[in-house]
């Protein structure tokens, strides 16, 4: 009898016109919001972000990549009730605390890594050579296995495929090379009275359940054509930029010369105009194409979103790569504590150290840095400036570690 009901259920969605299952899927994004909202407390943006990203789990095959979620967090702030709901909403979730290679390569779905810290161990080798490779199609990880054969046990290749959704929470952040695959929020410690008093009732709350069931029954209908993406914008970026070589036989150098055609897709015209390139493109595009078949208004909402978060990546790193020049500029100074250096001269030889002509990079700026990165042992203020000895010993383990 289940059977029969859930086939009538199926061959329903099937029926389905394209404009039906958006309705569907556009009402079960406003209960995941809804749902993410009554459990955790977060930035407004971030139930909106999480939400689309739910949705394109069910179809994250259809993607040459989809990205990571990372959540950065401090202790008590509810990282491991936000992976256990979120992976719940997802396709084929499960949440895993120290999941095995064999888990790890031999099972499909959403996964959700909790207590994340120990992933550069060696020991956890087979955790991190999936997630250097699960977001992004066609990655394959090759295991030798023993099979038993008429000659006696011989080793052959077995190839794991690894692309999946993955959400990944700890409290001291992770290396450079996965963070650059994933999507970074931030939750912190809340006090909201209803939150901090909820517990945990997933797998029986029926607005869950009926979430579910909806997802997964607009999931079987092929009206939301996702495929090829990545070479539809580039097809189209080809043709908005068509580049050519002129000589110039006076001074025998090569131009080149840019001309522009007609825009040819109002998505890709808005994701162009929003100025998201290289890395932060790959990731967000899977989710600007889910936004866009629920409609105009969440497709400008997340647009916006992937706007804001990439732009305060981009001045992260910005402020991160100069105060790497900074330990480096520092550590290479005389390290005697009786040795004052005045913050003028200093200033001048880190612009010609750095090579940054920026008008922002002045004696007052620089001073600022040195104090935020706690490098002045001593100062004092002289007649012709500021004055300053220099942790130099500390400025040198500092940048032993970004060496690493």
């Amino acid at each position: 009898m289940a059977k029969e009901i859930v086939s009538k259920e199926i061959e329903t969605i099937e029926k389905l016109t394209k404009e039906q299952t958006k309705e569907k899927l556009l009402e079960c994004y406003e209960k995941i919001k809804e749902v993410l909202k009554h459990y955790l407390d977060m930035k407004e943006d971030y139930y909106s972000l999480i939400a689309i990203w739910i949705l394109g789990t069910y179809w994250h095959k259809n993607f040459s990549s989809y990205p990571y979620l990372y959540f950065n967090a401090m202790r008590g702030s509810g990282k491991s009730r936000a992976l256990k709901l979120i992976t719940r909403l997802s396709k084929d979730g499960n949440v895993m605390a120290s999941p095995t290679e064999a888990v790890l390569f031999r099972t499909s779905g959403t996964i959700g890594i909790d207590e994340f810290e120990g992933v550069a161990n060696k020991d956890k080798n087979a955790v991190r050579e999936l997630l250097n490779g699960a977001y992004k199609k066609g990655i394959k990880i090759m295991r030798m296995k023993k099979v038993k054969s008429i000659s006696g046990v011989e080793m052959k290749v077995e190839e794991f495929e690894v692309y999946r959704p993955v959400i990944m929470a700890n409290i001291w952040g992770m290396e450079e090379v996965l963070e650059d695959r994933a999507i970074t929020l931030i939750l912190e410690k809340s006090n909201h009275p209803l939150k901090t008093r909820l517990v945990e009732d997933f797998e029986e709350n029926e607005v869950i359940k009926y979430i579910l069931k909806n997802i997964g029954l607009c999931s079987l209908c092929n009206v939301v054509s996702l495929k090829n993406i990545n070479l539809h914008w580039n097809n189209y970026i080809s043709k908005k930029y068509k580049t050519t070589l002129t000589t110039h036989t006076t001074l025998n150098t090569l131009t080149t010369q840019t001309t522009y055609t007609p825009p040819n897709h109002p998505l890709f015209d808005k994701v162009h105009e929003s100025n998201i390139i290289g890395r932060d493109l790959e990731l967000f595009l899977p989710l600007f194409f889910m936004a866009e078949f629920l409609g105009q208004e969440i497709e400008v909402e997340i647009l916006r979103i992937a706007k804001e978060i990439s732009a305060s990546k981009k001045e992260d790193q910005k402020i991160e790569s100069v105060d790497i020049m900074v330990y480096d500029f520092i550590s290479r100074k005389d390290s005697s504590i009786f040795n004052y250096h005045s913050v003028k001269l200093l200033t001048n030889e880190f612009r010609d150290f750095s090579g940054e002509t920026d008008d922002e990079i002045n004696s007052k700026w620089f001073g600022r840095a040195l104090k935020r990165l706690n490098l002045i042992i001593n100062k004092r203020r002289k007649t012709q400036g500021m004055e300053i000895v220099l942790d130099v010993a500390k400025a040198q383990n500092k940048f032993k570690m970004f060496k690493k």
